[in-house]
């Protein structure tokens, strides 16, 4: 089984990393369109038009499946995806919700969804949860983790003031939905922030989704990563040895 894995970026690295983790694929190509990052500040047909040309270039592998890990895309690009691909096509959106799901015990649970503005505006989240009967929603767009993130700023006091000035005000949730592909690499200061909330990941959430739904195995002794990049791909392969300790060749 070989994947294709989409980012407006390095953040999708996250996923990769817990695909890598879980043994699913023998092969993830990982293409990052760092020409043009960030994607969530942009509008759906500009979003929608960068992801069919992400997809032309993975019709040049033998994969079985692409992975949209960017949540721009999947909030808004995935439906046209589906429609031209010739191999299956999944977001990470409806894994975030259905791992929600599982784990909550309660309808009446309050839930946090972090995302980029894109992906906010997009109301994705919100539309799923409510088909699932949740109601205690609250949505925030915190547009400069991203870049803290680039910078490796993982902890300390630029992370720390941020938050407060994103979450200042905000009862303690229940759940907390991590829905930019950045976020899982600060989950550990957001978690300190809110003690008591439940934190969705989307690639464990991917992980599990593919698990359930197309009885993926982690059968692979080892996952060969092949990363692209439409700019400076040197960037992304030093990122990915930062973040997933992999040495590209």
């Amino acid at each position: 089984m070989r994947a294709g894995v989409f980012d407006s970026g390095v953040g999708g690295l996250s996923v990769v990393k817990s695909l890598k983790a879980h043994a699913l694929f023998s092969e993830i190509i990982y293409f990052g369109d760092t020409a043009r990052v960030p994607y969530g500040v942009k509008d759906k047909n500009t979003i929608i038009r960068y992801s069919l040309e992400a997809l032309e270039f993975f019709k040049n592998f033998d994969i079985d499946i692409m992975i949209a890990a960017c949540n721009s895309v999947s909030a808004y690009a995935i439906d046209e995806l589906r429609q031209n691909a010739p191999f299956k096509v999944s977001g990470v959106i409806e894994p975030g919700v259905l791992a929600l799901k599982n784990k909550a015990s309660r309808k009446d649970l309050s839930i946090l969804i972090l995302g980029t503005r894109a992906t906010i505006q997009s109301g994705r989240y919100e539309k799923l949860l409510k088909a699932h009967g949740f109601s205690n929603i609250t949505s925030v767009a915190p547009s400069l983790f991203v870049p803290i993130v680039e910078e490796g700023l993982f902890e300390g006091e630029v992370l720390e003031t941020a938050m407060h000035h994103y979450f200042k005000g905000l009862e303690a949730p229940d759940f907390i939905i991590l829905g930019c592909t950045h976020f899982p690499l600060i989950a550990k200061a957001i978690g300190n922030y809110f003690p008591h909330a439940t934190l969705i990941h989307s690639g464990d959430a991917i992980v599990e989704f593919l698990q359930n739904e197309y009885a993926l195995k982690g059968v692979f002794e080892e996952t060969e990563l092949k990363l692209f990049a439409s700019e400076n791909p040197d960037q992304l392969k030093a990122t990915a040895a930062l973040w997933l300790g992999h040495q590209s060749v």
